[in-house]
């Protein structure tokens, strides 16, 4: 039962530095709704969820976010482009500057926890600026009851100030908006920018350092469900590939639809305690589960809405990334708590805009750590500026931005925990087929569906190769027949109906996926290299 009581409990925020505030502690998301819209800072669209605009920012920054480095992340972390090193002194200065702003103010403050498996529970305070991005912290993270918020202590703590910006020449950001962990201090410490994507992103981009390093379990950017069997299917994917869809199955229960941990007791379990989806062309035919979750206590960011309050889901002059949130118990058939066990298939989903790739293939376990160091999916025409064509985007571990150690580490732990529960890995393709974008069409997602139950209920051929045709180019094994699906739509050549176009295109990808590799090649086995396309002249 969801307590929706506020809780009794007073707290001071002195000890942040953060003075003379007006603390509005644990609201319910029924209060923050509406002193949301009592403010002008939001409206209640026609379903009842409540709808906000983030501001300048709609999606996430990634080359403003940092990690300080220090005695704790100076030889752990994989330094780079992805994770920019802050200096330690700078950030406490930073951090004063954000407290200092956020005193004298009303803030909300929420206290919740990450890790669905006490053995992993993270216990995490949130200070926002803002009421709506607290009830955003409220759906995404667990909910403590009253008891235990009663002797609640924290160890991580996330300072949430959009208003405040940031003077980069002399805080040492890159521009006036930044996302930055540290992990000796425990803050994550987040300004300039409204998008509630970053609250969400800090933790698992710290989950991802703390539990692989001190707690010997594989941090994932996945999305999962359980049969009744009990067996766990895990989706990974980019955004726009399907996790959230494909893993809302009504006739599965869902666990998580973004983060979740492996344990060495080969158990998954979810970081959240909520759904983060995007709702671009969203239907209720295509995915009534999201659909539906979209009532009072969601949060709608960055639609379009028409006078009487009915969102226009393919509206994207806001931007492409229009997004809701919903604590998961919006969702009917959910795990509780979200725990399950038995992992017995993998699922990679790419969106592959070139429309080469099988709509699904069985990978060996060196392909498997190959496709997962390369976490490929493609961008469209129209998604960025000045992208006219295709263009292939490699993200490792599917989740680069988020996971600051070296991939190869991710993928050495999952590549032991796939030999030592057996787990069946799939390459599943939710892009285009019949042609690149532009010309051919978005494989149907009643296909995708039929794929994939046909893997969980053992009537692929799973085990009996005469059934597959191995893949010329990328060496994957496709399977020649599936039940609720045409024979041709298996074969991605020969939905082309041109097979010099579909090998030039083929070609052409295999040899972006090389490219891509090289920078991990000193760092994979001959195995895992063998595990990828071979390089063709073009």
């Amino acid at each position: 039962m969801v307590n929706h009581t506020q809780s009794t409990k007073t707290i001071s925020l002195e000890q942040y530095g953060i003075k003379n505030a007006q603390v509005q502690y644990q609201l319910t998301p029924d209060q923050l709704h509406d002193v949301t819209i009592e403010k002008g800072l939001g409206v209640e669209a026609s379903s009842g969820a409540l709808a906000i605009n983030t501001g300048e920012f709609t999606g996430r920054s990634p080359q403003d976010r940092f990690i300080v480095k220090d005695s704790i992340t100076e030889d752990k972390i994989w330094w780079g482009d992805i994770n920019i090193p802050f200096d330690s002194d700078k950030f406490q200065k930073l951090y004063d500057k954000v407290t200092a702003y956020l005193s004298d103010k009303e803030v909300f403050v929420r206290d919740a926890y990450a890790c669905a498996d006490d053995n992993y529970k993270l216990n995490i305070r949130v200070i926002n600026e803002l009421p709506w991005s607290n009830m955003f912290a409220y759906n995404m993270f667990l909910r403590p009851t009253e008891e235990e918020l009663n002797n609640f202590t924290p160890e991580w703590t996330v300072v949430n100030a959009p208003g405040f910006m940031a003077d980069p020449e002399v805080d040492g950001t890159r521009q006036h908006n930044f996302a930055i962990l540290d992990f000796t201090r425990k803050i994550a410490l987040i300004g300039g920018t409204g998008y509630t994507g970053e609250i969400k992103k800090g933790i698992f981009s710290a989950l991802n350092f703390i539990l692989p390093v001190f707690k010997n379990t594989l941090p994932m950017h996945c999305s999962a469900n359980v049969g009744e069997n009990d067996e766990t299917a895990i989706f990974f994917g980019l955004s726009g590939t399907g996790k959230t869809t494909l893993s809302a199955d009504p006739n599965r229960k869902l666990i998580g639809d973004d983060e979740h941990g492996w344990t060495s007791e080969n158990s998954v379990f979810n970081f959240e305690g909520g759904c983060y989806a995007k709702v671009i062309d969203l239907s209720e035919e295509k995915e009534p589960d999201i659909f539906r979750a979209i009532k009072r206590g969601a949060i709608l960011e960055n639609v379009i809405m028409d006078d009487n309050g009915v969102v226009d889901f393919a509206d994207t002059s806001i931007t492409q990334n229009t997004r809701v949130s919903y604590p998961i118990y919006h969702i009917d058939n959910i795990q509780k708590p979200s725990i399950g066990k038995n992992p017995k298939n993998i699922f990679f989903l790419t969106a592959d805009a070139f429309g080469v790739l099988p709509p699904i293939s069985k990978l060996t376990p060196a392909q498997a750590a190959y496709h997962f160091i390369s976490g490929y999916t493609a961008k469209v025409a129209g998604t960025e500026a000045g992208i006219t064509e295709p263009v292939p985007s490699f993200s490792a571990c599917f989740g680069a931005p988020f996971m600051p150690l070296h991939p190869t580490k991710y993928a050495e732990m999952l590549s032991k925990k796939m030999k030592e529960a057996g787990v069946n890995v799939w390459l599943v393709n939710t892009g285009w087929t019949g042609g690149s974008y532009g010309v051919g069409s978005r494989i149907k997602l009643k296909y995708t569906r039929a794929m994939i139950n046909a893997v969980l209920n053992g009537d692929l051929g799973l085990y009996n190769y005469n059934d597959y045709h191995i893949h010329s180019v990328f060496g994957v094994a496709q399977p020649r027949s599936c039940p609720g699906v045409p024979k041709e739509v298996l074969s991605p050549r020969t939905t082309w109906n041109n097979d010099k176009e579909y090998y030039k295109t083929a070609f052409k990808l295999a040899n972006a996926f090389r490219t891509n590799f090289e920078k991990f090649e000193s760092y994979a086995s001959e195995e895992i290299r063998r595990g990828g396309p071979q390089r063709y002249a073009e």
